[in-house]
């Protein structure tokens, strides 16, 4: 008769194992000898070899009493099924490590390649990488939430971007970040803003949107407008200024 850690070393586990075992219900508890020890019978052994064999073979801890109590049909009919959860399982992890791979991508993960341009383009520009990552940001929200109001407004600033007068108004927005919301420059920056949008071209008539993707719209909307710790004071009187121009319209 063996003691718990001569079973164990014997079928190679750890003592730890065959107690967990017990507690699964796997291996059942021997009696105690008159020292208070468990002692281990030959069967014992095997069915603890049989147990840590299935278990090795990538059978859950859930099936291997299954296993051991099956006849030889329904022994192959569980194996069986265990291998097409494990192909499946392997399947998935399989799945997994391309998309690790494609995160070397970085934002063409999460954004079509049009968007990841106008981003690249952004930074050949000289935009700050908090402005890029703050448009990457609400890119990724207005993609997922409308998909044909993100692609229409990034062809209008794909576009502007394009336009000399645009690129300065934009790098001076992204500056203004950090200046002090008394700075008069910003009263400049906001009558270039407005003058700016006063002389787009009229938009051109769009079909109307459908109801779903409406209300999608709405949504992504209201997260990009959520994200409120994204500003500055500069940026707040900016937007404050640019809203009093467009107020009072045309002087």
């Amino acid at each position: 008769m063996l003691t718990i850690g001569q079973v164990a070393a014997y079928a190679g586990v750890t003592v730890r194992a065959v107690r967990h075992y017990h507690q699964r219900g796997l291996l059942a508890e021997p009696a105690r000898d008159s020292s208070g020890y468990r002692r281990y019978d030959a069967e014992a052994v095997v069915d603890l070899i049989r147990i840590k064999t299935l278990s090795q073979a990538g059978v859950p801890l859930a099936r291997i009493q299954e296993l051991l109590n099956a006849e030889p049909e329904q022994f192959s009919q569980a194996i069986a099924q265990i291998d097409e959860a494990l192909t499946a399982k392997i399947r998935d992890l399989t799945d997994h490590r391309h998309h690790l791979a494609e995160l070397d991508g970085g934002e063409s993960l999460f954004l079509p390649a049009e968007f990841v341009d106008y981003l690249d383009q952004l930074r050949a520009f000289g935009v700050s990488p908090r402005a890029v990552k703050l448009e990457r940001n609400g890119w990724i929200l207005l993609v997922a939430g409308s998909p044909r109001l993100a692609t229409g407004l990034l062809r209008q600033k794909s576009t502007d971007l394009q336009n000399p007068e645009f690129r300065a108004i934009y790098l001076a927005y992204d500056q203004s970040f950090d200046w002090d919301p008394t700075d008069h420059r910003l009263e400049e920056l906001a009558n270039a803003v407005v003058s700016f949008v006063g002389h787009r071209p009229a938009k051109p008539v769009v079909q109307p949107t459908p109801k779903a993707e409406q209300d999608e719209t709405a949504v992504a909307i209201a997260l990009l407008s959520s994200d409120t710790g994204h500003s500055s004071p500069a940026w707040d009187r900016l937007s404050e200024l640019c809203r009093q121009e467009l107020e009072a319209g045309p002087s």
